[in-house]
């Protein structure tokens, strides 16, 4: 029969183990690996602990071992490699990253998710996995645009000719980033 390794957490590690036991917003993964070295320390076997808190054997003695061997940095971050290998090639997120870019979808000024997924012939949510790898955001530019108005310059100048020079006796006001002009008059004696 195989002896756990036996485990003796400093202060400071049974209280950061304690904190993440009760943390409520602590992801539960890291709830049941504190839950698990908590339990070893006070001595109970493998097998109690797994009933315990609803758990296999084999994960009580795999968190004992990696608290053993790493102490906390064991137990918080899972190993390298875990999880569901991607399926996505990296020539489709390379096509999804070029039209995101490169590209405006038909009818519209930027790629949703749904459009693009449908495009790409994908999932929204590995769209959006993609451009979070990538830090890109089609909804957001930081570019200024230039209207295609052909009296663009003139309405421009004006604009910025109510900014820097307004009429005598004249409010300027700015609304949805139109400035408008309006002359200073007041109706009322009282308010003079």
């Amino acid at each position: 029969m195989r002896v756990a390794p036996k485990i003796v957490p400093t202060e400071e590690e049974r209280g950061h183990l304690e904190r993440y036991a009760r943390g409520r917003s602590t992801p539960m993964r890291l709830v049941t690996r504190a839950r698990i070295v908590l339990r070893a320390a006070a001595g109970e076997r493998n097998d109690e602990i797994a009933r315990a808190l609803n758990t296999t054997r084999r994960a009580v003695g795999r968190w004992r071992r990696r608290f053993t061997q790493q102490r906390l940095a064991g137990i918080e971050k899972d190993a390298p490699g875990r999880g569901r290998p991607t399926r996505i090639s990296k020539t489709r997120v390379t096509t999804v990253v070029r039209k995101t870019l490169e590209e405006t979808p038909p009818g519209a000024t930027q790629w949703s998710t749904r459009r693009m997924a449908a495009v790409a012939r994908m999932s929204e949510a590995s769209v959006r996995r993609i451009w979070k790898a990538h830090g890109l955001k089609p909804h957001l530019t930081r570019t200024f645009k230039i209207s295609r108005d052909q009296h663009f310059a003139e309405k421009l100048t004006d604009v910025v000719g109510l900014y820097l020079s307004p009429p005598e006796h004249a409010v300027v006001l700015s609304a949805d980033r139109k400035a408008r002009s309006r002359p200073s008059t007041v109706r009322n004696p009282a308010c003079r």
